[in-house]
């Protein structure tokens, strides 16, 4: 089950990638006159995305990818895997959980901002 649960790991960093890298990539399309970046169904998942994340910091839900990954990891100590120790290293830190509430809405609120200043097409 521990491939699983680096699959599971794998993926949040992927989600986690399209979302910063997403907002990034929508800014440098938008400067270089990139029509892409204003496909309606990426940037509604996209929003989507960034959406989800900061209701469930705001509501204090665990996000579900980590308890899957806990989960199939039985929450007992095993030796961590490369792809577990890197992936791990780069997603997450321990600061207090305000501050990820406060990053994710702020997040959230730069990307509701660009839907505005660079809108979608219809």
């Amino acid at each position: 089950m521990i491939w699983l649960a680096d699959a599971v790991l794998v993926l949040h960093a992927l989600i986690v990638l399209f979302i910063v890298g997403g907002l990034i990539a929508i800014w440098a399309g938008a400067a270089l006159k990139h029509v892409w970046v204003r496909n309606r169904a990426f940037r509604l998942l996209h929003l989507a995305a960034i959406g989800v994340v900061a209701m469930l910091a705001a509501l204090d839900v665990p996000c579900p990818l980590t308890v899957l990954e806990d989960r199939l990891r039985t929450g007992g100590t095993v030796e961590q895997g490369f792809v577990q120790r890197w992936v791990s290293h780069w997603l997450y830190y321990d600061f207090p959980a305000w501050t990820f509430v406060v990053a994710y809405v702020a997040f959230l609120l730069i990307v509701a901002i660009t839907w505005r200043c660079i809108p979608p097409r219809r």
